[in-house]
């Protein structure tokens, strides 16, 4: 199962992607704080602007060189536990919003990713109990200022810049992640084709490490980490990223002037 947010008027909604129809089934609420109960509106997704599939309550927490491959080309080693920084929640866009890039930054990269959606409050989760705190997955590009990031020495403007966190296009309910291909393309070009199977540490062992350092709440959102072939964008250009299974989306590349 598959849900989007989306808009078709003043107010977002939830919906159930009917694969076979191209439509949306709409939910009465956020299904994340409720239950899957439908309303028998049916939008045409033609019809609709997607949105976010999740705006995070709190926090999206990002996980650095967890791709030997990706550490590797960025000439680093890959840590013995997961690196952990933070994004916070005004940095998430959704489909076709733009990406702006920051004035302080001259080189800014695309990072596909596998995202995991946390469903309830929950504080030293045993790895094996993992599955039971999450609610979906989505995609991510966690966009990034990489020569701030070089100088900074720490993450935060690198990563944690207004539209720095595009999310989209669903959420997927019950996704076996173990082996999933994660994409990236620019103007159409193939840049990243990883797969889920190479992550250093897994999505059990992310959930049970995070939720060591910080209590996650509903909504949350983990960044599981980018495979090898990050690269620059840059004005008028469009980044698509893409998870097996969840779908893909796009967004323009803009400089505010």
């Amino acid at each position: 199962m598959r849900i989007a947010r989306f808009i078709t008027g003043e107010n977002p909604q939830y919906g159930i992607l009917d694969e076979d129809a191209d439509e949306l089934v709409a939910l009465r609420g956020d299904p994340i704080y409720g239950d899957l109960e439908t309303t028998g509106q049916r939008v045409a997704l033609d019809e609709v602007r997607l949105l976010s599939p999740v705006i995070p309550r709190s926090k999206v927490v990002g996980i650095g060189r967890n791709y030997a491959d990706h550490a590797a080309e960025m000439g680093n080693e890959v840590p013995d536990e997961p690196l952990v920084f933070l994004k916070p929640n005004t940095s998430v866009i959704g489909p076709d919003d733009p990406i702006v890039l920051p004035a302080f930054s001259g080189e800014v990269h695309h990072e596909a990713e596998l995202a995991v959606v946390i469903s309830r409050l929950c504080k030293f989760v045993p790895a094996e109990k993992a599955s039971d705190v999450i609610f979906g997955y989505t995609v991510a590009n966690d966009v990034t200022a990489r020569d701030v990031q070089r100088t900074d020495g720490q993450w935060t403007r690198a990563k944690g810049f207004d539209t720095s966190c595009p999310l989209g296009p669903y959420l997927a309910l019950d996704l076996d992640v173990s082996d999933l291909a994660v994409r990236a393309r620019v103007d159409g070009e193939l840049r990243q084709d990883g797969r889920t199977s190479q992550l250093v540490h897994k999505v059990p062992e992310l959930i049970a490490y995070v939720s060591s350092i910080f209590t996650l709440l509903p909504g949350d959102v983990i960044l599981t980490g980018t495979p090898a072939g990050v690269g620059p964008i840059d004005v008028g250009q469009r980044v698509e990223v893409e998870v097996e299974g969840i779908g893909a989306f796009s967004n323009p590349v803009v400089r505010r002037d």
